[in-house]
């Protein structure tokens, strides 16, 4: 395996980092810093659902996503002055929220929506997966929460969820891109895996030569071998409950 730019082998995670708690008003706050990506993941409570969902007494997690104007060294204009989000973030926003969905058993959450947003504050590739691993912790405390407070009778997270990216680069597969790995990568692929080894989401696209099916599958094992490391951060960080929210 050959040392890449940052001295990291092919299957090297950057430094992961999740710290709790980073601000105080919503009821889950993660910062998750993967390298120099570092994304703001909040969990807010309503209680109210989609008018889909009224009267059905289950709840709803959804997502938004964000890249703040400093978060790249040209300055990103908020998509709130353009009226709408773009075709970009629509997407990320789905799948974030597709991500949690998979592992939350929304009927026992009563008429009660979370809204995970995840604001990047410094992007440099994978920001859609550091988004993912800490939106699933902020959901998870802002749950812990509501049980701990008599507000939910069961704890409606079932299962882990974690993602990661992975990619061909120079002819070599490679885990947890980087930007300027990711720029020039021949084949980019991010990767949704559950606790229990299920596939939320395998997205796979040639940006150059087409991969092969055993290229497929050694990528498929590097980005699992690398979202059970990830796993085992989220579980270090869950083994201490969270501290109750004052008021």
């Amino acid at each position: 395996m050959s040392p890449r730019r940052d001295g990291r082998e092919s299957d090297d995670l950057r430094p992961v980092a999740f710290t709790r708690d980073y601000t105080d008003m919503a009821m889950g706050s993660v910062l998750v810093e993967f390298g120099r990506t570092r994304v703001l993941c909040t969990a807010s409570v309503e209680e109210r659902v989609p008018p889909w969902l009224r009267g059905k007494g289950r709840g709803w997690v959804t997502a938004e996503y964000s890249m703040l104007p400093g978060s790249s060294p040209e300055r990103i204009e908020r998509e709130a002055q353009k009226g709408r989000p773009s075709g970009r973030t629509q997407e990320i926003q789905r799948l974030i929220g597709r991500s949690l969905r998979a592992v939350t058993t929304v009927e026992t959450m009563g008429e009660v929506q979370v809204t995970v947003d995840c604001d990047v504050l410094q992007a440099d590739g994978g920001t859609r997966t550091a988004s993912i691993c800490g939106g699933y912790l902020a959901l998870h405390d802002a749950c812990s929460r509501l049980v701990a407070a008599k507000k939910m009778g069961a704890h409606p997270v079932n299962d882990q969820c974690a993602a990661i990216s992975v990619g061909i680069v120079g002819g070599v597969p490679s885990l947890d891109l980087d930007y300027s790995e990711d720029s020039k990568a021949e084949v980019d692929m991010n990767v949704v895996m559950t606790g229990a080894g299920r596939f939320v989401e395998v997205q796979g696209t040639a940006e150059g030569m087409p991969f092969t099916r055993s290229e497929l599958d050694d990528l498929v094992g590097l980005a699992q071998g690398g979202i059970e490391e990830l796993f085992a951060l989220q579980r270090d960080l869950l083994a201490v409950p969270p501290l109750p929210r004052a008021g």
